[in-house]
């Protein structure tokens, strides 16, 4: 029997073989185009930022410390005040603790075993008063 006609009485009947050459010839074509081409493609060059370019550091940084069992504190230029601030009076504090620099940031500080919603509530009142930089702090702990 041929590879492509089989003999059934007096009929032919065509039997479906899928021919592989033409697909291995274009194969083999785009390997050899794209071997050729690989080396002629240039890379791209990416700027990154180097170490020592950033701005200098803000005149004042005013730390807001929310403790465990939720009580707040400033802390300003990394000294601590001991006196406790309430929820109600915080904005005002920071304004004052801001001493018309408007653009020093506030940086939130919270224990890890803080309820989130005890921070989410610091930073809604510091931005519904108009704060315009209220960050989180992220540490990481040294190995």
């Amino acid at each position: 029997m041929p590879a492509v006609m089989a003999r059934t009485g007096s009929r032919r009947k065509a039997l479906s073989e899928i021919n592989m050459v033409p697909f291995i010839d274009v194969m083999l074509v785009l390997l050899i185009i794209f071997m050729v081409s690989a080396p002629l493609i240039t890379t791209a060059v990416i700027d990154l930022p180097s170490v020592g370019k950033g701005k200098s550091a803000p005149q004042r940084v005013i730390e807001v410390v929310v403790a465990i069992d939720e009580t707040l504190k400033l802390r300003i230029d990394g000294k601590d005040s001991e006196e406790r601030v309430p929820l109600a009076a915080l904005a005002q504090r920071v304004r004052q603790a801001q001493q018309g620099l408007e653009n020093a940031p506030v940086i939130i500080l919270a224990d890890r075993n803080v309820k989130y919603e005890a921070v989410v509530k610091v930073m809604d009142k510091l931005q519904s008063a108009g704060v315009p930089r209220v960050g989180l702090a992220v540490r990481t702990t040294g190995a």
